[in-house]
């Protein structure tokens, strides 16, 4: 029997998707997971797709890629960034986004459009779908660059995997002056979900 979860983490270059992967692979690993963590910059540095992909289990992960079809949990940090990875869900799977739009560059220059109706098409889709607005959120805790632990919590809580010592992972992966924001960030998403 397989246990192993599956986690797609989407977002826009600079939004600290990549940072938020680590700290759930650096936690997973202190509580005995065996984990598989792989990631795809797509122009990152110039606001391009940046996915990280998750695996883990009490048993042997053999892969760190995840299978269309597969993913247990899609966390979108970017309203588009959950439609463009739909494909990834399991039939049974669970989507958490944020609402924020960012605006690609074909949509900034006025060649295409951003569709209006991105969140309708995925509630279509997912089983279940959590749709919180972390960027803002973020804001109003003085730094709206937290959004990404604040969707690290709502994916803890989604996945059960509050029992980890989440607040020590992100004081000692963050800039020690923006510790205790990122904590309470943490836990901002934890309570929303």
């Amino acid at each position: 029997m397989n246990n192993t979860k599956n986690i797609v983490l989407a977002g826009v270059g600079g939004q600290g998707t990549i940072l938020a992967a680590k700290m759930l692979t650096i936690g997973l690993m202190e509580e005995g997971y065996d984990v598989k963590m792989s990631e795809i910059h797509g122009m990152s540095q110039r606001g391009g797709d940046v996915t990280s992909q998750v695996r883990y289990s009490k048993d042997k992960v053999f892969s760190p890629v995840i299978e269309k079809g597969s993913a247990d949990i899609l966390i979108a940090f970017e309203e588009m960034e959950a439609l463009r990875n739909l494909d990834y869900l399991k039939a049974d799977g669970t989507v958490v986004v944020n609402t924020e739009r960012i605006p690609s560059m074909t949509v900034l220059t006025g060649a295409e459009k951003y569709p209006e109706d991105v969140l309708s098409e995925v509630e279509k889709t997912a089983s279940k779908c959590i749709t919180l607005d972390a960027t803002g959120m973020a804001k109003d805790l003085g730094n709206p660059k937290a959004a990404n632990v604040i969707l690290l919590g709502a994916l803890i809580k989604a996945m059960e995997l509050t029992d980890i010592d989440w607040d020590s992972i992100v004081r000692a992966n963050v800039k020690a002056q923006f510790a205790d924001l990122n904590i309470s960030a943490l836990h901002a998403g934890i309570n929303a979900v």
